[in-house]
């Protein structure tokens, strides 16, 4: 695994792109998720309650080694990635509704992640090795989305006129720095790729489409506005694989390589599902409003 990019990089980068989101958001956007909950609760329903029972039945299909199979629990269990923010961002999503549930989420899975972990290494690992709560990396989950944020939205809130200035060369930048970060993670692990991709790729795959085509189409059947499902999608289809990663390799967790193995697998991945996710989901937002306008 290539850590620097992986567990310092990305973080930092991602904290640098949230700076840019807080740009464009002020507190209104927060009160109206606060006023329309309904996205919000299904988003957290399905990423709490859906999300691991199918990855459950799709560890269970193909038939994976027991560490890799306790591995992409660990993902399923593992919160929004603050990457959903930028995709969110890029395509039209209610970014607002983002950050909340990334928040929530981070909160819930002080309790849920190790539930869950601790229940599927008993269920397929002999030894059923444990993880503690860990309250630390709640933290570093708020630190990168929230410090960032808020700081934009104070140059927003005060300085209006340099927070236009800034906003589009900002957004740029996120780009540019999202396309690093994905040349980087594939040029890290190009010697590994073939072998990780053999073992678990295809189950990786099925549930990061799984998790975006949940994400995007349950809300919409509930009547989420599109909006709303864009950011619901992102949310529940970009897991957190760096925390994912960082608890599988942490000597004080689960200490297994093996088990970080789908995190990394999903790390790369998940770059080039989402960003097809997003264009298919412009695409269908441009053709309603064309076939709505007169």
């Amino acid at each position: 695994m290539d850590s620097a990019l992986t567990l310092i990089g990305l973080p930092i980068a991602l904290g640098v792109i949230m700076l840019g989101l807080g740009l464009g958001l002020t507190i209104a956007d927060f009160r109206r998720v606060a006023q329309h909950p309904r996205a919000a609760v299904i988003a957290l329903v399905c990423q709490v309650l859906v999300l691991p029972a199918i990855c459950f039945c799709l560890v269970l299909a193909f038939d994976l080694a027991p560490e890799l199979a306790v591995g992409m629990m660990l993902l399923a269990a593992s919160p929004g990635g603050t990457t959903a923010n930028l995709y969110s961002h890029l395509f039209g999503g209610h970014v607002a509704l983002n950050i909340t549930l990334t928040a929530i989420n981070s909160v819930l899975a002080v309790f849920t992640l190790p539930i869950l972990v601790n229940l599927s290494a008993a269920y397929f690992l002999p030894d059923g090795r444990s993880l503690g709560l860990q309250f630390d990396k709640v933290v570093q989950v708020f630190a990168i989305v929230l410090v960032p944020v808020a700081i934009g939205m104070l140059i927003r809130a005060r300085l209006p006129h340099v927070a236009e200035r800034l906003n589009r060369p900002v957004r740029i930048l996120s780009v540019v720095v999202l396309v690093a970060v994905i040349a980087g993670a594939v040029l890290g692990e190009r010697e590994n790729i073939a072998d990780y991709f053999v073992a678990v790729g295809l189950a990786v795959l099925a549930f990061n489409l799984l998790s975006l085509a949940i994400g995007y189409g349950v809300p919409r059947l509930a009547g989420v506005d599109r909006s709303a499902a864009t950011a619901a999608g992102f949310e529940i289809g970009i897991h957190n694989s760096t925390l994912a990663i960082t608890i599988a390799l942490s000597p004080a967790l689960l200490d297994s390589t093996q088990m970080a193995i789908p995190g990394a697998v999903y790390g790369i991945v998940m770059f080039f599902t989402a960003a097809a996710f997003g264009y298919l989901v412009t695409r269908v937002r441009t053709r309603s409003a064309a076939t709505s306008t007169p």
